[in-house]
């Protein structure tokens, strides 16, 4: 199906041609029926695809990792982002919001959230043998040390007999989601409880030093600021927010000799409060988590979208990641549930 002028998408992606609108509700309800592996991978051969890349081609694609737990998938990612698309640097992006002028159309940003060592040993020398600069987002206070993240030690010590008063029983996903929901200082003393009560301590999980972040820095990986501790903002009081996000820039200031210009919000969600202490500290890009496409020059520079990617996704997936269209379904699917 070609591309028409006539057939627009909102930043919602909702598709406006009749023929593309019913193609895409066909997309969304075939998509529940097929096996769970091929799920996304074959949304690649829609119709609607062709429109979406085309459309994607004039939007901003800022996709949103964690670690490289498989190489050679993520090797063909990159490989494939290169034939299809224009990887930038968190800096091209700076100075488009800087000089008010759009990326280069098929812009791609490469960004890694909590930044495990896989970032230094696996993904830096990808990206460095094919030229292809990122942006990794890291929580300040596991900088230097051999401490899980909270959410993987959290899970762990339920497993070994961990209980807290706050917390209800059953599988470990059930007491993550309530943590997450709860404001900090509670999520933090249940964690607490969590390590006196389990029978087991947690594996130690190495994580960057100092010295990787200066050498992820100087090979054209920048490093941003993803608070101190992880903490979920929303459940914040105001003197968290301020203390989580200054003294992660401290921090980041002082290993790196450089302030911090990019923030990535913990679980993606905005922050009013967040937002006004990155501009006190000059801050001039902030991501969220929304697995959407934002626009070449972002209308909203403290709020850029992102599309979440994994290192095992395969490259028909891929495809469909970039150009939108699973996002688009995924939402769709959501709304008629």
């Amino acid at each position: 199906m070609p591309y028409s002028e006539s057939t627009t998408f909102s930043d919602s992606t909702t598709v406006s041609a009749p023929s593309s609108a019913t193609a895409l509700r066909e997309a969304v309800h075939a998509r529940g029926k097929a096996p769970l592996r091929d799920r996304g991978s074959w949304l690649r051969l829609t119709p609607v695809q062709p429109l979406f890349r085309a459309r994607a081609a004039q939007r901003l694609a800022v996709l949103a990792y964690h670690g490289v737990t498989d190489p050679r998938s993520f090797g063909a990612q990159l490989d494939r982002m290169r034939r299809l698309a224009n990887p930038v640097s968190l800096s091209d992006v700076e100075r488009a919001v800087t000089e008010g002028r759009p990326l280069p159309p098929r812009s791609v940003l490469i960004t890694f959230d909590d930044a495990d060592r896989t970032v230094y040993t696996h993904a830096l020398p990808m990206l460095a043998a094919r030229g292809i600069p990122a942006a990794a987002f890291v929580i300040a206070e596991l900088i230097g040390t051999d401490r899980a993240f909270w959410w993987h030690e959290a899970a762990y010590l339920a497993r070994h007999g961990g209980r807290a008063r706050l917390l209800p029983g059953g599988p470990p996903g059930r007491l993550l989601a309530r943590l997450r929901e709860l404001p900090d200082p509670d999520r933090r003393r249940c964690l607490q409880e969590l390590r006196v009560s389990a029978d087991r301590r947690p594996p130690r999980q190495e994580q960057l030093r100092p010295e990787d972040l200066r050498a992820l820095r100087d090979a054209d990986v920048a490093i941003g600021n993803h608070t101190l501790g992880h903490p979920s903002l929303a459940r914040c009081d105001d003197s968290t927010v301020h203390t989580e996000i200054t003294g992660a820039h401290l921090a980041l200031s002082q290993w790196l000799g450089e302030a911090p210009t990019a923030f990535a919000y913990p679980d993606g969600g905005y922050d009013p409060r967040a937002d006004a202490v990155l501009r006190r500290l000059g801050y001039r890009l902030g991501f969220l988590s929304d697995h959407r496409l934002g626009p070449r020059l972002p209308a909203h520079p403290l709020r850029i979208s992102r599309l979440q990617v994994d290192s095992t996704t395969g490259t028909r997936r891929f495809d469909t990641i970039l150009s939108g269209l699973e996002p688009a379904v995924q939402r769709l699917r959501g709304a008629a549930v």
